[in-house]
């Protein structure tokens, strides 16, 4: 199999593609350059195959967490016959069962442990995972993206510690929409998580919680140790109190800017000196915060076509002590953009859409090792996780 490799010709043409001028010389030799590891993971044991990937996370061991994601009510089930024949009763197929919902590998692509799943704990996500944290201490967080769901921390072996957060009032449907929890555009609700967790970050220094999810416009951020809420923003900062709930009508990149958020809140990062990057995946942009919530700046990613898809839809620093750059993982074009972090240019980009390695179907998720290697996760149709090897 031919290995993908980025080429600075490549780079040139992406820049000029995206932004009109191609960068100078001397700025495209400093971008990073990456070559896939085809052979990366090794083969699962037990007859187990990986589904969608959503999330990805690094521990201080440089290990890769990742969520393999049994089903996917937004297309159609993952896991079905005959792809899971070997979990039929009686057995369809010699291949295969569906991988437990976490895996943790090193870094030659070894499986070290693997557990998780539907019903695994009382609180384990209702039907899709989708939230994945491994905080200093080694421990492991798990969210899901169903209305309802909490965050469950866990140790590296899958011992259930705790949940944060408070699951909604168990009611029939009929009921929920007289109950003010369950109102998907209260964007003045902080006791429930009641959305589904799109986008958790942990401040392990400061003790704090940050939260986004798919039906509110806002970043909610938690006291980590008691789970009492502390403060939270909507889009450039504005307070919670001025969050409009009237339904929002879709995104026009060629309108005029907006203010708040546009849905979904899809990623929350916290860089090394102490911002906030909140991916803004339905208005296409990167909002920056200080960790009070104080609007910094915004980076649009500019659309290929009039009527694109969203393109942020998750985000990585790069391993350097100044974490120069950014990657975004663009859903939409299935490609993994490179921008400066101090102004949101692009200056280069991984990959295209495809099913090769080195290529991206349904890219989701992506995280970098202290190494500076790049790892991504796809789902829907994708279903795996890959290894690009920075390049010295």
């Amino acid at each position: 199999m031919k290995s993908f490799s980025l080429k600075l010709g490549i780079v040139a043409v992406a820049v000029l593609s995206v932004s009109g001028a191609a960068v100078p010389r001397s700025a495209a030799q400093d971008v990073p350059r990456f070559k896939v590891d085809p052979y990366w993971p090794k083969e699962l044991p037990n007859n187990w195959i990986l589904q969608g990937v959503p999330r990805l996370a690094i521990d201080k061991n440089d290990h890769v967490w990742i969520i393999s994601r049994e089903s996917d009510i937004a297309t159609t089930a993952q896991l079905d016959a005959p792809e899971n024949g070997a979990a039929q009763d009686p057995p369809t197929a010699m291949c295969c069962k569906a991988a437990p919902a976490v895996l943790e590998f090193d870094a030659g692509g070894n499986l070290l442990k693997a557990w998780g799943g539907a019903n695994y704990v009382p609180g384990w996500p209702l039907r899709r995972e989708h939230a994945l944290l491994v905080d200093k201490q080694g421990n492991v967080w798990v969210g899901g993206n169903d209305p309802g769901d909490t965050l469950v921390q866990f140790t590296p072996d899958g011992k259930f510690l705790r949940d944060i957060g408070h699951r909604a009032p168990n009611l029939p449907p009929d009921q929920r929409k007289q109950n003010p929890v369950f109102q998907k555009d209260n964007n003045q609700q902080t006791d429930y998580f009641t959305a589904g967790i799109a986008a958790p970050a942990i401040d392990d220094d400061a003790h704090e919680l940050y939260m986004g999810d798919y039906t509110h416009r806002r970043v909610l951020v938690y006291d980590l140790d008691t789970g009492a809420f502390k403060r939270g923003w909507g889009g450039h900062g504005i307070p919670l109190s001025e969050i409009g709930n009237d339904p929002q009508p879709p995104f026009d990149p060629a309108g005029p800017r907006r203010t708040d958020f546009t849905l979904p809140v899809h990623c929350i990062h916290i860089s090394a000196d102490g911002l906030v990057y909140v991916c803004n995946r339905g208005g296409d942009s990167i909002q920056v915060f200080t960790k009070q919530g104080q609007f910094v700046k915004e980076f649009f990613l500019p659309r290929m076509t009039a009527k694109g898809g969203t393109r942020v839809f998750e985000l990585a620093f790069s391993a350097d002590p100044k974490q120069k750059y950014l990657y975004d993982a663009d859903g939409t074009n299935n490609m993994v953009w490179i921008l400066n972090r101090d102004d949101g240019k692009v200056v280069g980009s991984v990959g295209h859409f495809g099913r090769y390695a080195g290529q991206f179907h349904f890219i989701d998720g992506i995280a970098v090792d202290s190494k500076g290697n790049l790892y991504t996760g796809e789902v829907g149709t994708g279903k795996r996780v890959q290894k690009f090897v920075l390049q010295k």
